[in-house]
């Protein structure tokens, strides 16, 4: 930004005064001088996309080379599937069953080149909650697979194509893997998150990120608070957070 300030700055001192044939300074009207920054700011932007491609082609290659799959424990896998433009699905792979489930799929088509590339198919769709950039891939990978898809019961008129309706506190088994139902809301009022406490993983939907909470969208911030302190710390085992 600093340096776009500076040659703008340099720009618009050049085209401060032009002499005209009676020797007289010229100041460009408003018109000239926003013309002139336009094509300023074009001239920057056009400099700037050979970094914004590398940007995004270093994070693909992160994601195929560093966060591909993760061995979470003795038999599941996760893998991370970049959707849209900034987000990503996880694939869950029990390797004693073949079992396979995707959380939070915002789009289909990743998903299918992803399962594809193994010759797998697709057992469930986990949804943490129903916003269309987590639940956009349900009903063609339901119409796909014959996958069954996994929500809150709190949820289960707003998330396509659900099947089973799980509420805070259940317990369900995906493969050999027990998997505990938190009730997280606050990002949305039905929003939930999927532990399991064998592979120490949670998959947190837009509840909490990395760095930071979800928005605030149905809910209170207290709400958020309180799923920090006693489900992403517990006291007897560390979390990953996905």
């Amino acid at each position: 930004m600093q340096m776009i300030s500076r040659a703008s700055s340099a720009a618009m001192a050049s085209f401060t005064c032009s002499r005209g044939q009676s020797g007289l300074c010229v100041v460009p009207g408003p018109r000239q001088l926003c013309l002139r920054k336009g094509l300023l700011y074009g001239f920057m932007r056009l400099l700037s996309m050979p970094f914004k491609t590398l940007h995004l082609a270093s994070r693909s290659l992160r994601v195929a080379e560093f966060c591909s799959i993760s061995n979470m424990s003795s038999s599941l896998q996760i893998e991370l599937v970049p959707c849209l433009r900034d987000n990503y699905a996880y694939l869950l792979h029990d390797m004693d069953t073949g079992t396979v489930g995707v959380v939070d799929p915002s789009e289909a088509v990743p998903v299918i080149d992803a399962l594809s590339r193994k010759n797998r198919n697709l057992t469930y769709i986990l949804n943490t909650h129903h916003h269309h950039d987590h639940t956009g891939g349900n009903l063609e990978l339901k119409a796909r697979y014959g996958a069954k898809v996994i929500g809150s019961g709190v949820d289960k008129d707003r998330i396509p194509g659900i099947d089973i309706v799980l509420n805070d506190g259940d317990k369900w088994m995906f493969a050999g893997h027990e998997v505990h139902v938190i009730d997280t809301p606050g990002h949305t009022r039905g929003h939930i998150s999927f532990y399991f406490p064998g592979s120490a993983a949670v998959f947190t939907g837009d509840t909490l990120f990395s760095l930071s909470c979800g928005k605030l969208f149905e809910g209170t911030p207290g709400q958020l608070i309180v799923y920090v302190t006693d489900v992403f710390f517990p006291s007897e085992d560390n979390v990953s957070a996905r």
